[in-house]
């Protein structure tokens, strides 16, 4: 057997070198394309990024929490949030929680451009979909089980996952393929089926949460 000093592959990077090198290279093509969309209309990717997260999230958020999602100065953020209001694609609100507050929220047209960069990035999907169902459900799952990881790390932004959700029971079932149940609707709920940003979540304790993540 080979040993370090004279197997032809020791140069080889870490496994775990060569996913994130894999996660990296998907990001920037994702990235490209996404950057392509937002020059055509006229928008930086910082911009394109705040249309992303306010396009789920109809009930209007504050400007800090849009700055902690994309990992950016207040300022930075407000300064995209005001070009963004400037062409009539975001408006500012009262919170719903707090008259005093300023929640931010897409007009109709900001909802029509994010949905058509949606259509964008359609080729992505394609991709995904042209591999074996079985190879699908095997990569949501593995990624799923990385974001938990970054996410116990602190590493991860706040999303609206199944997993961190009270309604949210896992591993409930002996069904493999339904192993959790979602309280809200009162049923089963298959691991394909996992979302990652739904507008019925309401977070759990994050101590359950923490437990969740280790068992999907």
């Amino acid at each position: 057997m080979d040993n370090d000093q004279t197997s032809p592959w020791r140069d080889t990077p870490a496994r775990s070198e060569r996913v994130i090198s894999a996660i990296s290279r998907i990001a920037s093509v994702l990235r490209t394309g996404a950057w392509q969309f937002a020059t055509a209309e006229g928008l930086n990717p910082t911009q394109l990024d705040v249309l992303e997260i306010l396009h789920g999230r109809r009930e209007g958020v504050r400007l800090s929490w849009v700055a902690q999602q994309l990992g950016v100065t207040t300022a930075t953020a407000s300064d995209s949030v005001t070009s963004l209001s400037s062409k009539g694609l975001l408006e500012k609100v009262k919170a719903a929680d707090d008259g005093r507050a300023v929640a931010l929220k897409l007009t109709l047209a900001g909802h029509q451009l994010a949905q058509r960069l949606t259509t964008a990035m359609q080729f992505a999907s394609v991709a995904v979909e042209g591999l074996p169902e079985s190879a699908q459900n095997e990569l949501f799952s593995t990624l799923l089980a990385l974001i938990g990881q970054l996410q116990r790390a602190e590493r991860f932004p706040e999303i609206r996952a199944c997993v961190s959700c009270k309604y949210f029971a896992a591993g409930v079932h002996a069904d493999s393929a339904a192993p959790h149940h979602c309280r809200l609707v009162d049923a089963a709920l298959p691991k394909a089926l996992l979302r990652l940003d739904c507008p019925e979540h309401i977070a759990a304790d994050e101590l359950v949460v923490s437990r969740n993540w280790l068992d999907i």
